[in-house]
C-alpha cells in the first residue's frame, strides 16, 4: 500500500515539474480578454500569430501570441495556455 502511494506521489511530482518547466520556457504574450473591444489588445508581429480560445470550464477567453510555426496549446482542465514546440507539439 505504501509503495503504491509513494509511486503515485512521485508521478504527480514529476508531472508538476514538467508543467512548471514548460511554463518557464514559454515566452507567449498572454492576455485575459473579457470584452470584444479588448480583443485588439494583443497583436501579432511579423512571423507571429494570435491564438484565442474560450476555456471550456471557466468560460474565460484567453488570447496569446505564438510564432507562426508553433501550435497554440490549451489545457482546459487547468486553465493553461502556451505556445507549443515545432518538434513535440503540445507535449
Amino acid at each position: 500500500m505504501r509503495s503504491g502511494l509513494l509511486a503515485m506521489a512521485t508521478a504527480v511530482a514529476m508531472g508538476l515539474a514538467l508543467v512548471a518547466a514548460a511554463s518557464d520556457r514559454s515566452l507567449a504574450q498572454q492576455s485575459t480578454v473579457k470584452t470584444a473591444a479588448a480583443t485588439a489588445a494583443v497583436k501579432a508581429g511579423k512571423g507571429e500569430k494570435v491564438c484565442r480560445v474560450k476555456l471550456k470550464y471557466s468560460g474565460e477567453v484567453k488570447t496569446w501570441v505564438c510564432k507562426t510555426e508553433e501550435p497554440c496549446c490549451v489545457w482546459h482542465e487547468i486553465n493553461y495556455v502556451k505556445c507549443g514546440s515545432t518538434i513535440t507539439g503540445c507535449l
